[in-house]
């Protein structure tokens, strides 16, 4: 399913639904992956001392990754969007009649 702004709507409602229509499923996938590394950083056997680093390191990947996809993303969108936009109140080009 494409999101598509409805008829009227601004580029900042686009932005807010297509952030809030994702956010459940990247929410749930986030946290069933970083849940999953919880084990390997709380480690104490042989080996730990690689793997608890590493499953740091991960889990904040994953939860950082999530932010700047969740509200950087959408954010620098309306902001390099809206520097793009003509200005409104120019005149316009029409050549003066001869």
């Amino acid at each position: 399913m494409f999101l598509t702004p409805h008829r009227g709507s601004g580029d900042d409602d686009a932005v807010l639904e297509g952030a809030l229509t994702r956010l459940r499923s990247v929410l749930m996938t986030a946290l069933v992956a970083s849940l999953s590394f919880v084990p390997v950083a709380f480690n104490v056997g042989a080996g730990a001392e690689v793997q608890r680093p590493l499953a740091t390191v991960v889990i904040g990947g994953i939860i950082s990754s999530n932010i700047l996809a969740l509200l950087v993303l959408p954010a620098l969108y309306r902001l390099v969007h809206g520097m793009r936009r003509p200005h409104q109140g120019a005149p316009a080009l029409n050549p003066a009649p001869s």
